[in-house]
């Protein structure tokens, strides 16, 4: 009977989709926790295991980004707030992806680069470069992108001799999401109309280039050659004030936005992906209600629906976490979900 040593895994970021991650990889005995970078000041020399609420690990929280680099490790589940959030592109994602590929880390970021291509080749390259130097691997992954807005399409489309259009929407509550970073500063909610539309800009050109590498990569596997990536989105008023766990909604206020991305083939949509956000969903009658559909226009058409995800932000970390394994194993360069089994891994399975 052979030995696997357990991979080790650092953690960079500790937020909503981080702390699920975290203990992921605390509760799984194939996983060894080797770090944890965090940004809050008060986290900084927790112990991590005291940080999820799970027994002492010994591994103490840092925000020395230059401790973490030095760290030996199989894998970095890098899952920060995106660069956009603080008003600047992708570059400052791209140095630190870059600098923990190059130390001869893994990596696996929900920042997007599930198909960086869409940043053009000078990004390309750097990033195969950092990926050459360290021997190692980059994935972009999550929920959406990284599975509902890309492996389940492609994994249906196997099913249709002809595609005529693909549809993707989600449709998420953020009343019980705990974070008025992500709540109010980025996504825009409690926010006046005028107040609105100047602290959107940053999560608008994020939206634009992680949907537009999501609709590329399904386009790009299936053969067809996008003119360009369309995008729009909207926003409803609240008509009463009501309060969700980042704060209060008052009437006036922005409770619910709508965005749409369409990669156009001659003035025609080929894949559509919608995305509905809404304070409280049973405030917002409007557009659909809160789950994911799934619609494949061709020979034969296929629609799918899931009603239900009851902790979408942990599908997202998990979905991550069962994917290290195969990045760790996988040849050094950027790999996007073409390039890895459609199911990665899995999560610990607890009978009854």
């Amino acid at each position: 009977m052979t030995f696997t040593p357990p991979l080790r895994v650092v953690q960079w970021a500790t937020g909503a989709v981080g702390g699920y991650a975290l203990r992921g990889i605390l509760s799984r005995p194939e996983f060894e926790l080797a770090g944890v970078l965090v940004y809050d000041p008060d986290k900084v020399g927790l112990d991590a295991g005291t940080l999820v609420g799970l027994p002492p690990t010994e591994v103490v929280c840092t925000d020395d980004v230059d401790e973490i680099i030095a760290t030996p490790a199989d894998c970095v589940l890098h899952m920060p707030l995106p660069a956009s959030y603080y008003g600047g592109d992708n570059s400052t994602d791209v140095e630190t992806i870059c600098a923990l590929l190059a130390s001869g880390k893994n990596v696996i970021t929900t920042t997007g680069f599930v198909y960086p291509w869409m940043y053009g080749l000078a990004v390309v390259d750097r990033l195969q470069d950092a990926c050459a130097t360290g021997g190692t691997s980059l994935h972009g992954t999550g929920i959406n992108p990284g599975f509902i807005s890309d492996i389940l399409p492609l994994a249906l489309s196997g099913l249709s001799s002809r595609l005529d259009h693909i549809f993707v929407r989600e449709s998420s509550d953020y009343r019980g999401h705990p974070s008025r970073q992500i709540v109010a500063d980025l996504i825009g909610f409690t926010r006046t109309p005028k107040d609105y539309a100047t602290a959107i800009r940053p999560f608008r050109a994020f939206q634009r280039s992680l949907f537009a590498e999501s609709v590329q990569l399904v386009s790009s596997a299936l053969g067809v050659a996008l003119d360009e990536i369309e995008e729009s989105d909207e926003f409803e008023l609240a008509t009463e004030e009501f309060e969700i766990a980042a704060g209060v909604v008052r009437p006036g206020t922005v409770c619910a936005s709508r965005w749409t991305f369409a990669g156009l083939v001659r003035g025609r949509p080929f894949m559509t992906v919608e995305c509905i956000y809404k304070a409280d969903s049973s405030k917002v009658d409007r557009w659909a209600a809160p789950g994911f559909a799934i619609h494949l226009e061709g020979q034969p058409s296929i629609s799918v629906a899931i009603d239900e995800m009851s902790h979408g932000l942990a599908g997202a970390a998990a979905h991550a976490v069962n994917s290290i394994a195969a990045v760790v194993s996988a040849p050094p360069g950027i790999r996007t979900a073409l390039d890895l089994p459609l199911a990665t891994g899995r999560g610990t399975v607890k009978l009854a």
